[in-house]
């Protein structure tokens, strides 16, 4: 039997982390044994009597830097506890962005090490010799890399296989298929906010995919035609997004305008 996914979160505050895995689908995903995370406590390979594990920077500025040798402990000993390569990841704002792609590359990894840092950062002698590369979830800065860790670790679990209690939920998921999700309806059909689109209450179960797919080209059209813009789109695609855009056009739309 192949053992589950394993990640190992290094940071400041592991019941930061741990909380996080209480709950929702990632908390579901390590109680079934689908995914498996630790969590380290830096300090605990820092030797002096203060626990120190960071100094000024050379050539003066503000802030701190975590230093080389409590991390590469601590890392050390994290690929020890498991005999499978660890992938490296730094939480980073200087990392390449987190997109749904880079979320599966790495859900198909078997160990994941993410490494959260704190105050200016961590010495780049320790990055260029121990990580694999570097992720940022926004163009911001964060007090710490446990926020960020705790995104992917979410990301990443919910990809693992029984995690969903659907598999379909995580194909449709935005992104998953080059486009943002069509929009979503539930009970009651008839409301004084709005009625759900017939179509939908239609068991015509052809027209029914045709209008999500119309919707999400639509929708990702309006909201993020960044994203749009690298969709390679078929013909009938087009065709769907083109009538889109004719009706919106037509009821002299705005971002409210989406049916």
């Amino acid at each position: 039997m192949t053992a589950a996914p394993r990640i190992d979160v290094i940071t400041l505050f592991p019941e930061f982390i741990e909380s996080s895995l209480e709950v929702g689908v990632v908390g579901r995903a390590v109680k079934r044994g689908l995914l498996s995370v630790q969590s380290w406590q830096l300090r605990d390979f820092a030797h002096d009597n203060y626990k120190t594990i960071d100094h000024r920077p050379y050539g003066g500025g503000p802030g701190m830097v975590m230093l080389i040798d409590p991390l590469r402990e601590c890392l050390q000993m994290v690929r020890q506890a498991d005999p499978r390569p660890a992938h490296v990841v730094y939480l980073s704002p200087q990392g390449q962005p987190l997109t749904q792609a880079k979320v599966r590359e790495l859900a198909h990894r078997p160990r994941l090490v993410l490494l959260c840092g704190r105050y200016e950062g961590i010495d780049e002698r320790l990055l260029q010799a121990e990580v694999d590369e570097e992720v940022s979830i926004g163009d911001y800065v964060l007090s710490g890399g446990e926020l960020a860790a705790a995104v992917l670790v979410d990301a990443v679990g919910r990809l693992q296989d029984g995690a969903l209690n659907d598999p379909q939920s995580a194909v449709q998921d935005s992104f998953e298929n080059g486009v943002l999700d069509c929009p979503h309806y539930t009970r009651p059909e008839r409301h004084e906010l709005g009625d759900v689109p017939a179509l939908l209450a239609s068991g015509d179960h052809r027209k029914i995919a045709r209008w999500r797919r119309q919707q999400s080209l639509g929708r990702t059209w309006l909201r993020r035609p960044d994203v749009l813009a690298r969709c390679d789109l078929s013909a009938d695609d087009r065709q769907l997004l083109a009538e889109f855009i004719a009706e919106w056009r037509a009821q002299d739309g705005g971002p409210g305008a989406v049916r």
